[in-house]
């Protein structure tokens, strides 16, 4: 059986190019890049060249650029340095609806003593920015707002969130894992101060993110120890994931353009013929500004967790929400900030498509999530009502 895979947002396929220009590292030129002698220095100037090729893709200066483990690390190292540059500031602001990565820190730090506000968003997920306004204050040391939703893809105006956050003194973060690669960003003409991003996102390998620290921000490592990354993140470098990661954003800015059209087009077809034929539904966020590869639907008198069992036994792959919370048997966080109705939000699920998408594999979704859907409305109580009322 051959797999459907859209659940990019979970993770994505290592790109074969992108696994070429790694593969000479784990082998043949393993060599520390921090060592004195030829051998590491070959390795050095290819970590050179991806960290150049990661600030190109961000409009950034390459001594902008540091290198982590993931995304999760970069957020996490982002807001503990601002709490630490700022030890006299108490407040933290984020969203209700932010990944774990940002949101669990936020909410550990209330047990130490620190205001966390949560901004709200609206019926489609789009942030309130007249509270952000409000909630700013000469306390606030950063304000930490994903860049895009990764379960339903609406897009944060983060650079109008950051001069909020500027004009009161307070630095800015975004949590950017699911917009780099997706659409265009461009750290010069910004006022962001932090940035991160994952490289499994954007068809690198796992275990490989980037924190963007805008020149002349003031920060405090997270990882102490070598000298590595300008002293800002100790540890050997992983060479082969950062050389991977450089070679993957080159792809994204060359592929940005089919990304924002290819991919929306099969993105849109998707949404909107299942939408044609399978009555009560919704599209999560669908009136907002949303990521081109991602769509949320949510359906009626049904459990998400068994429409992706019986698409999964199809070799259809989706997500009811972020892989990061996937064995909660609780409604999306993100639905329920929305106000999603729970007969909705628990019958909600994620489809987020690549560049390796096909025609193909969305006609073969497109015909076999009706009757799927029809099916387990039949075995439900709500469901057969509904049936029977539409005759």
């Amino acid at each position: 059986m051959k797999e459907i895979y859209l659940d990019n947002n979970a993770t994505t396929k290592v790109d074969e190019a992108v696994f070429e220009e790694m593969r000479p590292y784990f082998c043949e030129l393993y060599g520390n890049p921090s060592s004195m002698h030829f051998f590491g220095g070959q390795v050095q100037r290819k970590v050179d060249e991806a960290r150049n090729r990661v600030a190109a893709l961000l409009g950034a200066s390459p001594d902008e650029i540091m290198f982590t483990a993931c995304g999760t690390e970069s957020d996490n190292a982002a807001i503990r340095s601002a709490l630490e540059v700022f030890p006299e500031k108490r407040h933290v602001i984020t969203s209700r609806v932010e990944h774990p990565a940002v949101l669990t820190q936020c909410r550990n730090l209330t047990q130490k003593g620190y205001r966390v506000s949560e901004i709200g968003v609206d019926g489609d997920g789009r942030l309130d920015m007249e509270e952000l306004k409000a909630t700013v204050d000469d306390d606030t040391a950063i304000v930490s707002l994903m860049w895009a939703n990764n379960e339903t893809g609406v897009i944060f105006p983060v650079e109008e969130a950051a001069a909020i956050a500027k004009a009161k003194g307070a630095l800015f973060h975004t949590d950017a894992v699911q917009a780099v690669g997706k659409i265009a960003i461009d750290m010069a003409a910004s006022q962001i101060d932090m940035l991160s991003l994952s490289g499994h996102k954007l068809h690198a390998p796992k275990g490989i993110g980037v924190l963007y620290l805008r020149r002349g921000t003031p920060f405090r490592p997270f990882m102490v120890g070598g000298h590595q990354e300008k002293n800002r993140r100790a540890g050997t470098e992983n060479s082969s994931g950062i050389i991977a990661l450089g070679k993957a954003c080159e792809l994204a800015g060359q592929y940005m353009a089919l990304e924002n059209n290819q991919v929306r087009a099969l993105r849109d077809r998707l949404q909107n013929e299942l939408m044609a034929v399978i009555p009560n539904a919704r599209i999560n966020g669908g009136a907002a500004e949303r990521l081109p590869n991602t769509t949320s639907i949510a359906y009626e008198f049904v459990e998400g967790e068994a429409i992706l069992l019986l698409l999964s036994e199809l070799g259809v792959c989706a997500s009811s929400g972020s892989a990061c919370t996937s064995g909660s048997l609780e409604p999306s966080h993100v639905l329920r900030a929305m106000g999603v109705p729970f007969t909705c939000a628990h019958g909600s699920i994620r489809f987020s498509l690549s560049r390796f998408t096909t025609d193909e594999e969305i006609d073969t979704v497109i015909r076999e999530l009706p009757p799927i859907i029809a099916r387990l409305r039949q075995m439900s109580p709500f469901g057969r009502e509904f049936l029977k009322a539409q005759g």
